[in-house]
């Protein structure tokens, strides 16, 4: 291969790292769960494909907002410092640009293709991400993910608003799922890093807090998240498929983070934490067949 064609390959790879994927393609999992609720049954696929893309756009966006802002803590974190904008590959300016360029073309998509209102909440869920978290809440509180959370559960309000024009309660309790799930995903990733993050000076419950405390909180979030998703079914907004798959999501959930909790150390934080994905992308698609087994049932 050409030399400046294997250039070109990195310099597209680190952009597309920028984004972060994996957690990017989670995210859209729950506004596509959150849109087949909405439609009682399967949405129009022209317009899953509008929000998967335009979602993607700005959750993608907001990764290289944070990648920016980010570039001084990623610096000195062992996990992060090979990063583009950590690395010197990307600049933060090119790293701005080029989230700000994400998250304009996916307010476009869905303002003219879809509805304004999913595009603003698409943008939202951007600005408390880099303004509330990164710059307001993750230096300076252990508490930070636990209200910057509410950053990433935005996805199912923006697939419910695309297809309903509006925001409903079971929109809103799918967004406090989310918002319930991140502190026990997140603190158990934070178990397995926590030197780097004593070393970057970020206040992550683990560095501040004893690891009893840290494995104390985590159970109770695991608890109260698998009672509230279970208990999504008194809305009326979903039936037996996915209560069925809440309470044996739940469980496992539980049963993992009891055990983190008994072990002297932290070996069941990475199960935990891999679990913790399992589960999110698990309990969404449990929405979508249930609304799909409720429009088979009433035709």
């Amino acid at each position: 291969m050409p030399a400046g064609a294997t250039r070109a390959s990195r310099v597209v790879s680190d952009f597309v790292a920028l984004t972060k994927p994996r957690i990017t393609f989670l995210l859209l999992i729950t506004a596509v769960g959150s849109m087949f609720l909405a439609s009682e049954g399967r949405p129009d696929p022209l317009l899953i494909a509008l929000v998967v893309v335009s979602g993607y756009l700005a959750a993608g966006g907001a990764n290289a907002l944070n990648h920016g802002a980010e570039r001084d803590i990623d610096q000195r974190m062992v996990r992060t410092r090979a990063r583009p904008v950590a690395g010197g590959r990307v600049s933060k300016s090119q790293a701005y640009g080029f989230g700000i360029l994400l998250n304009l073309a996916a307010f476009v998509i869905l303002a003219a293709l879809v509805n304004v209102l999913s595009g603003l909440l698409a943008v939202a869920g951007t600005l408390i991400y880099l303004f509330v978290y990164t710059k307001g809440l993750k230096r300076t509180t252990p508490q930070n993910i636990v209200i910057g959370g509410a950053a990433g559960a935005v996805p199912p309000l923006v697939g419910w608003a695309a297809v309903t024009g509006t925001v409903e309660l079971p929109a809103i309790y799918l967004f406090a799922i989310i918002f319930l799930w991140t502190p026990p995903h997140f603190w158990a990733l934070a178990l397995l890093i926590k030197d780097d993050y004593a070393r970057a000076g970020i206040p992550m419950l683990p560095v501040v807090a004893t690891l009893a405390a840290t494995k104390r909180q985590i159970l109770v979030y695991t608890m109260i998240l698998a009672v509230a998703s279970a208990t999504f079914v008194a809305t009326g907004a979903v039936g037996w498929v996915y209560l069925v798959g809440a309470v044996g999501l739940g469980a496992g959930f539980i049963i993992r983070a009891v055990r983190l909790a008994r072990d002297e150390g932290i070996e069941g934080a990475r199960s935990l934490y891999l679990f913790s994905l399992l589960y999110l992308a698990l309990l969404f698609g449990a929405v979508a067949a249930d609304s799909l087994v409720y429009r088979y049932l009433v035709g």
